[in-house]
């Protein structure tokens, strides 16, 4: 199978497509295609160019990967299969036998920049950043001398043929990635107890208690939220949609009557996908919200209704 990844080769992204070749996750042999940016590899799943895509969704350091986000939620034809997660080290990278004070400019993704803000603060105050759209095109960019430094893995200092000039540049040693698995729309994996749910929803308009009542649809039913994050819709200021996480899969009734709820007070919900948690939590199920109480209250509503003992 083809899997679009932002590439070029040397990237955070195509470690990820590794480790999830490296496990069963995928699902069948795995192709690695770099593609130039987030949204380049995911339109080639739409059209057809690659069967998968794999994307950065989120940072413990900077939170949601925007491009990815908005690209899903804007989008339409795609939902995520799968999540992996992995530990983000940067070193700064130049030619062989460069030195640190002959750096004039560095370039990275801007997560890279946000990661090693103090480190770079500290070490190349006057030093110009570059941002570009992977850390590996900007390790490309030094090895073809259009600038002096990148921030990225030490792993893509081989492939660029440059020296690692300084090794662990980040400025926190826990920082993780979480990276998704997006494919055509279709079947959806099965529940396993530890699932989560990507959603984006768009308000009618904007009042007073207008994220309440999304977050009042989740809370009663129990359904915790991991991620909630508003993100301009591009339609004007004041205009948003709020992406969400939570724990769950659309085949539990809680989350399902959740997501139904969220449908009724927004203009708009574009569900993203119910798919395998990375980290292997299990979801938190609180009393009278499991399937078997949901099915319980609706036989009784039935018997109320139509008379039944």
């Amino acid at each position: 199978m083809r899997y679009a990844y932002l590439g070029p080769e040397g990237t955070f992204t195509e470690a990820a497509v590794a480790s999830l070749a490296g496990s069963r996750r995928a699902g069948g042999d795995i192709q690695p295609v770099p593609y130039p940016s987030v949204g380049a590899a995911l339109e080639a799943v739409r059209t057809g160019e690659a069967e998968r895509a794999v994307v950065p969704m989120e940072s413990s350091v900077e939170g949601i990967v925007t491009a990815t986000v908005d690209d899903l939620a804007g989008g339409s034809g795609l939902l995520i299969t799968a999540e992996t997660r992995l530990p983000i080290e940067f070193a700064l990278l130049a030619r062989p036998g460069m030195a640190l004070a002959d750096v004039k400019a560095v370039g990275g993704h801007p997560q890279a920049q946000a990661q090693c803000r103090r480190w770079l603060a500290e070490n190349l105050p006057a030093c110009e950043w570059v941002p570009l759209a992977s850390n590996a095109e900007a390790a490309r960019q030094v090895a073809e001398e259009r600038l002096d430094a990148a921030l990225a893995g030490a792993f893509a200092a081989d492939r660029y043929g440059l020296a690692v000039l300084a090794p662990g540049v980040h400025d926190r040693s826990n920082a993780v990635t979480r990276f998704v698995v997006v494919a055509p729309s279709g079947e959806l994996p099965a529940p396993t107890g530890a699932d989560r749910t990507s959603l984006a929803a768009s308000l009618v308009d904007d009042h007073p208690g207008a994220l309440m009542e999304i977050l009042t649809e989740f809370a009663v039913r129990g359904v915790n939220l991991s991620t909630i994050q508003s993100r301009p819709t591009g339609d004007g200021l004041g205009s948003y949609f709020f992406f969400i996480d939570c724990e769950g899969h659309i085949d539990d009734a809680r989350v399902g009557e959740a997501m139904m709820g969220v449908r009724r007070v927004c203009a708009e919900v574009r569900f993203l996908g119910s798919y395998p948690r990375s980290d292997g939590g299990r979801t938190q199920v609180r009393p009278g919200t499991s399937d078997q109480e949901f099915a319980e209250a609706a036989a009784w509503l039935g018997r109320l209704r139509y008379g039944r003992p």
